[in-house]
């Protein structure tokens, strides 16, 4: 299976790819952003050294408690770090062989106009959270030949859905990205740019997250990477009560390893030096697959 970029392609099986969160906000759910420019770059150094294959970045939280910024000021965040990219890479080392070198980088947006000014920006990878209801996103994707993440929900992101239930979530997703899928090619965009994120808290309940844990498998025939963002998740929260997201990262191991196992390709987490660590001991292959792209 082959994750095309522009200039590279990412092969898999290989080891766990793990994502390192950067906020370039100052309302993270975790408290972890931040809006200095100094410190967000610090931020992607440390990511990068403690073993991340890419970073995300985001400059506006996914919180639906904080009202929506405006595309100039989400642009403008981005503006801060992105066109640094080069120079972060420049001064950094793989801290070993199957480490994805240099770094991805995706940027966590879903409006048109800021996937394309961020694609413009260097961008290879695009985290698009809204769900991929228009096929804008993926025609800039194709146009860039930028990788696109088809993440599920419903609605427009920034909305609360705490009430959306679903009889078989399962089947619901099988549905909705063989239907995206289809629009993100009607736009141009082959489904090898093409990567998966069941959306974990997103328009769910508890026992439908859990279900996507154990179930996970059954997203295996897209033939896509499967990426999980399973870290320090609200799910975590109401089945074991821990309410300080500082005091998830146990249960967020857990989640990752059991989704390593059952058809998870990449892991988006906040504590990236822990996740680096379950990837390292749980490799399948001492040697990763990353080739030019001919």
């Amino acid at each position: 299976m082959k994750l095309r970029f522009r200039q590279r392609i990412l092969e898999f099986p290989r080891r766990a790819v793990v994502m390192g969160i950067v906020n370039v906000n100052d309302d993270s759910f975790c408290a972890d952003g931040s809006l200095e420019q100094h410190e967000c770059t610090q931020q992607i150094r440390n990511a990068i050294a403690s073993g991340a294959d890419v970073i995300d970045i985001g400059a506006e939280s996914a919180r639906t408690n904080r009202a929506a910024i405006s595309v100039a000021e989400e642009i403008r965040r981005f503006s801060l770090v992105l066109p640094r990219w080069r120079e972060i890479i420049a001064a950094a080392q793989p801290i070993d062989a199957d480490q994805v070198w240099p770094p991805i980088l995706s940027a966590n947006t879903w409006r048109s106009e800021v996937v394309q000014a961020v694609l413009e920006m260097g961008a290879e990878w695009i985290n698009d959270m809204s769900g991929l209801t228009s096929p804008k996103n993926a025609e800039h994707c194709a146009e860039y030949a930028a990788a696109l993440l088809i993440m599920h929900s419903v609605g427009e992101p920034k909305v609360p859905h705490f009430h959306q239930a679903w009889p078989d979530i399962m089947a619901e997703l099988e549905t909705f990205f063989a239907a995206r899928i289809a629009t993100a090619a009607a736009a141009g965009l082959s489904p090898e740019y093409l990567l998966l994120d069941p959306g974990i808290d997103f328009a769910k309940q508890m026992a439908d997250n859990l279900t996507i844990y154990a179930q996970l498998d059954r997203l295996r025939h897209f033939e896509r990477p499967l990426l999980v963002p399973v870290s320090r998740k609200t799910v975590i929260r109401d089945a074991l009560g821990i309410e300080d997201p500082l005091e998830r990262d146990a249960a967020t191991i857990a989640s990752m390893t059991w989704c390593l196992h059952h058809g998870g390709h990449i892991f988006r987490v906040h504590n990236v030096p822990a996740a680096y660590q379950v990837a390292k001991l749980f490799a399948s292959s001492p040697t990763p697959s990353l080739t030019t792209n001919a």
